[in-house]
C-alpha cells in the first residue's frame, strides 16, 4: 500500500480504484482517477478510509458515497 500521507496523482489513482473494488461499482469506468484534482486530496482520503473501514454497505451508504465522489470530481 503507497504511503496515503502524501498527496499525488499516484494515491488518487490506488484510492479510486479501491474504492471502486470495495464497492463492487457497475458503473466504475465512470468514476476515473483523472476526474479527481489534487486539491481535494484529503476529502478523498475520508471517503477512502470510511469505505476501507467497512466490509458491507446498504444501498442508502453507496448512493451516499457515490454522490461525494461526484462532488469532489471536476466536471
Amino acid at each position: 500500500m503507497p504511503d496515503l500521507s502524501v498527496p499525488s496523482a499516484e494515491n488518487i489513482a490506488y484510492m479510486v480504484e479501491e474504492i471502486k473494488a470495495k464497492l463492487k461499482m457497475a458503473s466504475a469506468g465512470a468514476m476515473r482517477a483523472d476526474l479527481f484534482p489534487l486539491e481535494r486530496y484529503e476529502d478523498l482520503l475520508d471517503i477512502y478510509e470510511w469505505v476501507d473501514g467497512k466490509s458491507a454497505f446498504s444501498i442508502s451508504e453507496m448512493e451516499a458515497i457515490v454522490s461525494e465522489l461526484g462532488k469532489l470530481t471536476r466536471r
